[in-house]
């Protein structure tokens, strides 16, 4: 048991005398499971849930009901896992409260990466924006498979005319993390433009989340 351990070798211990950058991956994790099994104590669980899933980059993308096929995690400290996960992705991807703006694709991919990047479908988001180019907010048009996902170019503009927008950004995610546009994401993106043309809504950029990189359809010429 972790309580076995001489004092300065526990993970609470060690955070309070030398704080977190002391901590291996699997201690830090220990302390939110608190507890592990009757075979393995929790920082023993914690790696071995670290090992089976490829690292922290990959642990943290599993949903708690994927974490609970390690022994020693039963459903609420799985759980608390995945809300903690998530809890980091909306502090990276925060406004402190301020009006938003998207002044280059870079500010986009900060802002939606930690939230898409770990997800293992695609998913399709439109962003609405006012004629001051603030984010008024945006909405989750079309969740598909890992490969794809079907979006319907009038949703997207019902969405963007109910918002009251002047203008819209595409994001959407590469569960691949491969970040070039495939020939569906410039055909759809084509489409949306010309359906924003009629509406006088313009599509500012279609930005794709390839893991920890992402791609700018506008910057990459690929918008007309």
């Amino acid at each position: 048991m972790v309580r076995d351990l001489a004092e300065d070798e526990q993970p609470r211990e060690r955070l309070i005398r030398f704080g977190t950058d002391s901590l291996t991956d699997a201690e830090l994790l220990a302390i939110l499971m608190r507890t592990g099994s009757r075979k393995m104590n929790v920082i023993d669980t914690c790696r071995t849930m670290l090992q089976h899933f490829g690292g922290l980059h990959k642990l943290v993308r599993k949903n708690w009901r994927e974490l609970r096929i390690i022994e020693g995690v039963a459903d609420v400290k799985a759980i608390t896992l995945e809300a903690a996960f998530e809890l980091s992705r909306r502090l990276q991807s925060g406004s402190n409260g301020k009006p938003l703006f998207f002044k280059t694709p870079e500010d986009v991919a900060s802002y939606f990466g930690p939230r898409m990047r770990d997800l293992q479908t695609e998913q399709f988001l439109v962003v609405f924006m006012n004629a001051a180019k603030v984010v008024t907010g945006h909405q989750v048009i079309s969740k598909g498979g890992k490969t794809a996902t079907v979006v319907d170019p009038a949703e997207v503009m019902r969405q963007a005319i109910m918002n009251e927008a002047n203008s819209i950004i595409i994001v959407h995610n590469h569960p691949s993390a491969n970040r070039r546009a495939s020939r569906a994401d410039i055909a759809i993106t084509k489409k949306l433009i010309h359906a924003g043309d009629l509406l006088d809504i313009k599509v500012d950029d279609h930005v794709i989340i390839a893991g920890y990189d992402y791609l700018s359809m506008n910057a990459e010429g690929l918008m007309g």
